[in-house]
């Protein structure tokens, strides 16, 4: 099992990845979307940083709290946490208005929004990275999440979009 240090040293090093590959794109061609319902790679972007901000962070304050849910996983959130991360498959969500990303309005957009992610990640490590209390808050797939599983799960959700973006790379190449 990884401390909640090697987590956010992880988690740091996909990100500056994410950041030098941004480099490589304009605008316009991370607002491509290679076909109708799916997300351009700005929005995959938009997508890891408000996923990050505003549920698994969130959901970290949440269980933090002393009088917080106790509840348990499900079979797919202990194979996850088993797995160290999820399985090398797309995952598809129908398009939503509630969970469909805007697409970015700027490549400045992005970066500031994956640097708040890292200075909050930061920022609650020590907290996480001590026993933080049984409070659990769900997941809508993996069930009951205490502090330092949404904390590994910002880091795996990072990780598993590496996919993603490779394959939208190779779409807005052509």
């Amino acid at each position: 099992m990884n401390t909640t240090t090697e987590t956010l040293q992880r988690f740091e090093q996909t990100v500056q990845h994410y950041l030098l590959e941004l480099d490589h794109f304009s605008l316009e061609q991370l607002q491509y979307t290679p076909q109708e319902g799916e997300w351009s790679l700005g929005q995959m972007y938009l997508h890891l940083v408000n996923s990050a901000l505003y549920m698994h962070l969130k959901n970290i304050d949440l269980c933090l709290k002393p009088d917080g849910e106790i509840g348990t996983k499900t079979e797919a959130g202990t194979a996850i946490f088993n797995l160290g991360g999820f399985p090398p498959i797309r995952i598809q969500v129908p398009p939503s208005p509630q969970y469909t990303p805007p697409q970015p309005t700027s490549k400045e957009e992005i970066v500031e929004g994956l640097n708040v992610v890292i200075r909050k990640m930061r920022e609650i490590e020590p907290t996480v990275g001590k026993p933080t209390g049984p409070s659990t808050v769900n997941h809508p797939r993996f069930g009951a999440l205490n502090a330092g599983e949404w904390f590994a799960l910002i880091e795996m959700h990072y990780r598993h979009h590496l996919l993603q973006k490779e394959r939208l790379k190779r779409a807005i190449a052509g």
